[in-house]
């Protein structure tokens, strides 16, 4: 699937998530979201991006916007690596990669000449009507969680009804 861009509309889904619910993104519409993709629980990078949303999740609320995180892993794992390090955000499972395939971010990668599948680290502003505002591709997590909280602030003063 080829990447999606900004003005495109997000691709709905409905996922189980953390806790034994389901994550429905057509059920947000009418409230901005930012989606975070990411690799894997519990390794180094996706650890801390994950606490430095959590960290902000009040900030994000306060906004009136949704936050979660979406990855390969199971929500028994994501149970697990909520529990451990006290995150607050919501986080989905997206095991058959379908979610990560259709928003382009299920990619070849390559680590020490080794070519492979798996999840380009990205976040994704979806605003209050179901389309991409912003996209963060290949994210770097130091100060990732600020810059987009300072976009999507910006985007949502942007467009307070008058």
């Amino acid at each position: 699937m080829a990447a999606l861009t900004t003005g495109d509309t997000a691709p709905d889904f409905e996922l189980p998530r953390d806790g034994g619910g389901t994550f429905r993104l057509s059920a947000l519409r009418g409230k901005p979201v930012v989606l975070f993709f990411y690799p894997k629980d519990d390794t180094s990078g996706c650890t801390a991006e994950a606490i430095d949303f959590s960290t902000r999740k009040n900030d994000f609320d306060a906004l009136g916007v949704e936050i979660a995180g979406l990855s390969p892993d199971s929500p028994k794992k994501h149970d697990n690596f909520k529990k451990k390090h006290g995150l607050t955000v919501a986080l989905i499972s997206d095991q058959e990669k379908t979610v990560l395939d259709a928003y382009g971010i299920w990619v070849e990668k390559s680590m020490y000449g080794r070519k492979y599948m798996g999840v380009e680290r990205t976040t994704v502003l979806i605003g209050a009507d179901g389309r991409i505002v912003e996209i963060w591709p290949k994210v770097k997590v130091p100060g990732h969680a600020d810059a987009v909280l300072e976009a999507t602030r910006k985007h949502v003063t942007d467009h307070v009804p008058s």
